[in-house]
């Protein structure tokens, strides 16, 4: 009589797959006999082996993983940090502190590009249409504290040069006392480049050096936009390309296309002074509003949706939010995560 182990080679020899006899012995195993010894199991982080149906679907009807996971907070830190008060500095030293320090996201020896919004040289600061000079100073100083071997700072205007929009912004001077660089994006740095995790654009104009930083800290204003509703982190990410009026059909998924190709490691929204009507440029100081807020998150899906609340808007009303959200970038249910408000 044959052994169970010579029956299995005879098969084998007889060309029957593995799988095949897998099943037909499983088929004829009585219950009884199934061991009851604890199963081991596949780690929580590694993915079971695909069945032979999901093998023989097509990868267009696979479901689409997220581009990049979100990453979780330390134990006892927030997911998101709220903070209030008079000094935008401080405001930004807080909320990054209260998400883990600037530690948590700049290595010693790591190159960053701090990405604030400054848009045009038309209007000072008090105008709301480009990012608080003091939130983006403050985090180069915190970046260079962490052991950044190299902070570049830097906006592609559409309204005016880079010189004249740093300089009328403040932001120049500003990172410049800091021990930051302000860098002019220079046109032939912009190449094609392949969005792997795109959706609705697969390749696009694209500022180099942002694909070769280490690190990228997306620093927008909050502020009102004419066709977006709200310019916020993931809109802000537009500065690293070209061709970006393009970008406003299907806006929602191309800016979510975007934040699968750089994906920024820290968001800090500066809603100091927020900018309620008249976006992206603004220029009545009757259309801003004093906020003194700083919010700060690994998830730009998080902090978009937060910021938006402050527009008395829901999250789902912007449609880059949404769509961050539905491909698993982030989290815009913010009753779900840890958020502490701070009040300086």
């Amino acid at each position: 009589m044959l052994t169970r182990r010579q029956f299995i080679q005879r098969l084998l020899a007889m060309g029957i797959s593995a799988t095949s006899i897998a099943a037909f012995l499983q088929a004829c195993t009585p219950q009884a006999a199934v061991s009851t010894a604890t199963p081991i199991l596949p780690s929580p982080t590694s993915a079971p082996p695909p069945t032979a149906a999901a093998t023989s679907t097509t990868a267009s009807a696979l479901p689409e993983a997220p581009a990049s996971p979100t990453p979780q907070p330390i134990s006892g830190e927030a997911y998101l940090a709220v903070a209030r008060g008079d000094d935008p500095a401080e405001l930004t030293r807080r909320a990054v502190k209260a998400i883990g320090g600037m530690e948590r996201f700049v290595k010693p020896g790591q190159s960053v590009i701090v990405k604030p919004n400054i848009c045009v040289a038309y209007h000072s600061p008090e105008y709301a249409a480009t990012t608080n000079p003091q939130v983006v100073a403050a985090l180069v100083t915190l970046c260079l504290e962490a052991g950044a071997s190299t902070v570049s700072v830097m906006d592609n205007p559409f309204g005016g040069t880079p010189q004249e929009a740093y300089k009328i912004s403040q932001i120049g001077e500003a990172v410049g006392a800091a021990g930051g660089e302000m860098v002019v994006m220079s046109r032939i740095k912009f190449k094609s480049t392949k969005i792997p995790q795109g959706k609705d654009i697969k390749d696009w104009l694209v500022f180099q050096d942002a694909l070769k930083a280490d690190v990228i800290i997306d620093v927008p204003i909050a502020k009102h936009h004419n066709l977006a509703r709200l310019t916020l982190a993931a809109k802000n990410l537009m500065g690293l390309v070209e061709n970006r009026s393009s970008l406003h059909s299907n806006l929602g998924e191309r800016l979510v296309d975007l934040v699968t190709l750089f994906k920024p490691k820290l968001i800090v929204i500066d809603a100091y002074r927020m900018l309620m009507a008249h976006g992206p440029t603004g220029g009545s100081l009757n259309d801003v509003k004093l906020m003194k807020t700083v919010i700060a998150s690994h998830d730009i899906v998080a902090a978009d949706a937060y910021a938006a609340t402050l527009f008395d808007l829901r999250p789902e009303q912007i449609a880059y939010v949404k769509a961050g959200a539905e491909r698993g970038l982030g989290t815009m249910d913010l009753q779900s995560i840890k958020i502490k408000e701070i009040n300086v």
